[in-house]
């Protein structure tokens, strides 16, 4: 695949963004370029709204798999590109469509040039939410085709074209969604005394759950709960009967996320109390940590290194969450940062990714794949 027809590819996935278990045109498009592939060594299943494609090999002994996410995010594109979105209020604000693009790119070289080994692709849906790697994980078709390793990339906005960044270890944090209903009694604002008001008691829950980290998790440990979101009343004279606080947590271990959810439905409790009001927690999509593989992860920084023309950074472990982790629970593998040097940030309604690091990404992969594969 020359590079024209791979810019021409991300361009077209750039128009369609849409939103977890919502990707109908965009997995109607990857499947019109799959079946465009010699077919001979293709093997193609899809699940929900992704697609697995198994590439055999020639002599396989293990398998080797590829994932890719594919949906987008609920924002309102102001790149001011000719290529934007054209689905209002939906943007690929996080990079998928370069995600999307790479592995379709190197699935396109393989089809052509099969190595000794079996590749699986999966192209998965949902990743910003509710959370695709799980169920998928779960699936008949992937206890089928259980690889024996699994590698992912995540584009990085702040790294240079021809970087990547990457470590062993914890990669990406451990997240999860946070949703507080809080019902009290509303009523005229002229008679507090008659009411429960739940802007004072989300106000109070606020201040209350910025203690959690400072004084519950190891100062050598890291945590982060975020509240975003509050939404409460109607009108400035009317005592509010309900208020919602949305948030988020993160933790770089699974035993902080543990002890936070704790302390943080212990402080939901006393607000009942002390407001007297009920309330209800939804903890959302929770994805877990993303764990590289020592050996894999050192064994593909050295190939970095000594094989290819890349720039290795050895970066560290960040807050942001993949719901690649559920994968790498269970399989060996790693996932690394693909530098784009956009001047802005993930899931920015401006991020504009050099392209350029669309060719530097299927080379690596198609090099590694073929080192790894023919080994």
């Amino acid at each position: 695949m020359n590079k024209d027809a791979l810019i021409a590819i991300r361009r077209d996935l750039h128009k369609i963004p849409e939103l977890g278990f919502q990707e109908h045109k965009t997995q109607k498009y990857l499947l019109d370029y799959i079946h465009s592939l010699p077919n001979e060594r293709l093997e193609v299943k899809t699940w929900r709204t992704g697609i697995f494609v198994k590439v055999h090999g020639t002599n396989p002994r293990k398998m080797i798999a590829y994932r890719t996410d594919i949906d987008g995010l609920p924002i309102e594109e102001k790149t001011g590109l000719s290529f934007q979105s054209e689905h209002p209020g939906l943007m690929h604000a996080c990079g998928h469509d370069f995600h999307m693009t790479i592995a379709l790119g190197v699935l396109t070289h393989f089809a052509y040039h099969p190595i000794q080994d079996d590749l699986l692709f999966i192209f998965q849906p949902a990743e910003e939410g509710p959370g695709g790697a799980e169920p998928m994980l779960n699936s008949e078709i992937m206890q089928q085709w259980m690889p024996d390793m699994i590698t992912a990339l995540h584009i990085a906005p702040e790294l240079p074209v021809g970087t990547i960044g990457m470590k062993p270890g914890l990669l990406f944090a451990n997240t999860s969604e946070l949703f507080i209903d809080l019902t009290g009694k509303g009523g005229h604002a002229a008679f507090p005394h008659t009411t429960h008001d739940m802007v004072v008691a989300a106000c109070s829950l606020v201040t209350q759950l910025q203690s959690i980290v400072s004084r519950n998790i190891d100062p050598l440990d890291s945590a982060v709960i975020t509240i975003g979101k509050i939404a409460s009343g109607t009108i400035q004279n009317i005592i509010a009967d309900h208020a919602r606080l949305e948030g988020t947590i993160r933790t770089f271990s699974v035993e902080s996320m543990e002890k936070v959810k704790k302390r943080i439905e212990d402080m939901v409790k006393g607000i009942e109390i002390g407001y007297q009001c009920k309330a209800e927690i939804d903890w959302g999509s929770m994805y877990y940590q993303v764990w590289n593989d020592e050996a894999l992860s050192k064994e593909f920084m050295e190939f970095v290194q000594n094989e290819t023309e890349i720039q290795l950074h050895v970066c560290k472990e960040a807050m942001t969450g993949e719901d690649f982790g559920y994968m790498l629970a269970k399989i060996p593998g790693f996932m690394f940062w693909l530098g784009v040097d956009s001047p802005y940030g993930l899931h920015h309604a401006k991020l504009s990714p050099n392209e350029q690091a669309i060719f530097k990404a299927v080379d690596l992969i198609c090099q590694y794949f073929e080192w790894k594969g023919n080994k």
